[in-house]
């Protein structure tokens, strides 16, 4: 039975957000209207050239003749009866009165070929997404902490569509879609589900899943199929994140400890761990960044900058604003900072 459910997740699609449609209602209403205007325009043309048709009843044609034909041409079932006999009304025939029937056709079965199409659009749209996907960000699982790693990430100006959202949930998909992002669904230990969600040309990786073993299996998979991109994981237990950076994780958050760690913070001192609070959430208040050094800041201290510095990394080295060996700053450094967040977006000394 779990193989089986396996196999039905990898086989699965990618769902692409859907576009906002009209109620069918309202589709049909337009449909209509628009097809009744095609109807006026040919009885129109009919009755203004009347003199250049031919009834066979009576020879002549009134209005209820001109409606008479223009009904029966446009449904293709032409009696006969009533024809076009001088040379202006087979030419207005042949190049206003066929395009209409066409039109007119089109907007009967309309809705039978958009179910036909329905397939092909879908396709051509996949294929697109897939050929201007670059340098975009995956995040497997879309439970609490994809879901807030994706509106932190939002609220730095990442667009939505550099987003793909892995999950074994289809309702979990639907959900992402909803929200304007791409949804694989699927077993992310696999590799075909991560190469669906394009992971090898992923610029960032964020795994939270519900499981310590699943994230483990995803950093390695992961890994395997993406040497360059940064990875990024949460466990639940302290005890697994050595695991998890063997896998090929960058960096790994203990989810339990980290809000433990925070919760004994707010105890000791409410307005730090308020603090604290307000860094972690981008996008308000004060935001903790990470930005390159500035040409103007060169060769200056970390305390001789328009932000707070926390921290310095260099090379693969994390310094302490009170490293002596953190200044004078270098051009190749980057600054780990608290700047005040503007509109939604972090402002800093490097804008």
């Amino acid at each position: 039975m779990a193989r089986k459910a396996d196999e039905h997740l990898v086989t699965s699609p990618v769902k692409l957000p859907r576009r906002v449609v009209e109620r069918p209602l309202r589709q049909v209403s337009k449909r209509l209207l628009i097809a009744l205007g095609v109807l006026a325009i040919t009885v129109f043309l009919v009755y203004i050239d009347r003199d250049g048709y031919h009834d066979n009843a009576d020879g002549s044609v009134d209005f209820l003749d001109a409606v008479y034909y223009a009904t029966v041409t446009l449904s293709t079932t032409g009696y006969g009866d009533v024809v076009p006999h001088s040379d202006t009304a087979r030419i207005v025939n042949v190049l206003l009165i066929t395009p209409l029937r066409v039109l007119f056709l089109i907007i009967l079965v309309g809705t039978t070929l958009e179910v036909l199409t329905e397939r092909t659009r879908e396709e051509w749209r996949l294929n697109r997404w897939r050929s201007t996907l670059r340098e975009h960000t995956v995040i497997v699982g879309f439970g609490t902490k994809g879901r807030s790693a994706m509106q932190t990430l939002c609220a730095t100006g990442l667009s939505k569509d550099q987003i793909v959202v892995v999950d074994p949930s289809s309702k979990v998909i639907d959900s992402a879609n909803a929200e304007g992002l791409v949804g694989v669904v699927g077993d992310a230990t696999r590799s075909d589900v991560l190469m669906r969600a394009e992971l090898q040309k992923a610029r960032q990786i964020i795994i939270a899943p519900q499981r310590d073993d699943t994230a483990v299996l995803v950093a390695l998979t992961a890994r395997q199929l993406n040497r360059g991109a940064k990875i990024v994981a949460a466990v639940r237990e302290e005890e697994n994140a050595p695991l998890l950076r063997q896998s090929g994780a960058d960096a790994v958050i203990t989810s339990s400890g980290a809000a433990g760690r925070l919760l004994g913070l707010s105890v000791l001192s409410p307005s730090a761990g308020t603090v604290m609070e307000d860094l972690i959430q981008q996008g308000s208040g004060l935001d903790l960044i990470e930005r390159p050094v500035i040409k103007a800041e060169v060769g200056r201290s970390v305390r001789e900058t328009d932000d707070l510095v926390v921290s310095v990394l260099r090379g693969h080295r994390l310094l302490g604003y009170d490293d002596p060996a953190a200044s004078p700053m270098q051009l190749t450094d980057r600054l780990i900072t608290i700047v005040r967040a503007r509109n939604g977006l972090s402002t800093g000394g490097a804008e």
